[in-house]
């Protein structure tokens, strides 16, 4: 690694952040918090795609300057398919964006709940509104691959007994009313993203430095880790584990804590925490 902040430059706005690429379709959640992140660059544009590993290639390879991922849910926990996206690819995290989620039950114009049969959503999506489908054990839950996705469909089938769960926001791009206006049951549900840049930048004031990082498989080895960031007085944020493919059983590790990478107690905890690995990329500062 290089010394001071280990390659990773500041700045004061994100530069030519013109293309923006999200998973989904238009009135998915990611394109909400991508409109909304980047509400204060005029000139972004934005695009979907099928996959978040598809999103954060197109940054890698430049066919796209930023791409926004859901990393987690306060309710439904980690997103496993983005964290593995960050690992196949030399891309960097220089933001993130809470975005309150509040899912709607949608529908065509002439339905009413009691016509309900089947409800499309993405499977979080699903998950974080259980309690409808206790109350109403009549109504199957299906699946799909987002929450735009289940909008689309509903306003394509034109039936009174399909609904969605998705936003108010999907709502009003197909066209479907809202039956039920939140329908998740813990009204503080929020999703966090991460925003993905191919350069190693991060904005003036960023406060959380987000590595990732394998040790080897020995007793402590994890501890050891931790124990670095202790030692400097360092507060650890986040701590997800995610499998590595090529090898079995083995883990690497995502780890977010509060700090700078122009802090040097951070630069201090970083070089010993690269000691203690077997490997380290550090993600971002944002």
């Amino acid at each position: 690694m290089s010394q001071d902040t280990f390659g990773y430059e500041r700045c004061e706005s994100l530069p030519h952040a013109e293309r923006i690429v999200y998973q989904g379709l238009e009135g998915a959640y990611s394109n909400l918090a991508a409109v909304q992140f980047f509400s204060q660059y005029p000139e972004a544009g934005f695009s979907h795609v099928k996959t978040f590993d598809a999103a954060v290639r197109a940054v890698d390879e430049g066919t796209g300057d930023y791409a926004v991922l859901p990393i987690e849910n306060s309710t439904a926990g980690s997103v496993a398919d983005s964290y593995d996206a960050l690992a196949k690819r030399e891309v960097s995290v220089v933001g993130e964006y809470l975005l309150p989620v509040r899912h709607a039950l949608l529908a065509c114009g002439d339905a009413e709940l009691a016509d309900i049969r089947t409800v499309y959503s993405h499977p979080q999506g699903i998950k974080q509104c259980a309690p409808f489908f206790e109350e109403h054990p009549e109504i199957e839950a299906v699946a799909v691959s987002n929450t735009a996705v289940a909008a689309q469909l509903v306003q394509a089938m034109g039936k009174r007994s399909a609904a969605a769960i998705a936003s108010a926001y999907a709502g009003q791009i197909y066209g479907l009313k809202v039956l039920i206006p939140t329908l998740n049951y813990r009204a503080e549900n929020t999703t966090r993203f991460l925003v993905v840049g191919k350069e190693k930048l991060y904005l003036c004031g960023a406060k959380t430095v987000s590595l990732m990082m394998e040790t080897r498989h020995e007793a402590g080895a994890l501890y050891h880790v931790l124990g670095a960031l202790y030692a400097e007085g360092i507060n650890l944020l986040r701590l997800a584990a995610r499998p590595v493919p090529e090898v079995s059983w083995a883990y690497r590790f995502f780890l977010d804590f509060s700090g700078s990478l122009e802090e040097t107690a951070v630069q201090r905890a970083l070089r010993e925490v690269e000691r203690l690995s077997t490997s380290l990329r550090i993600l971002g500062c944002f």
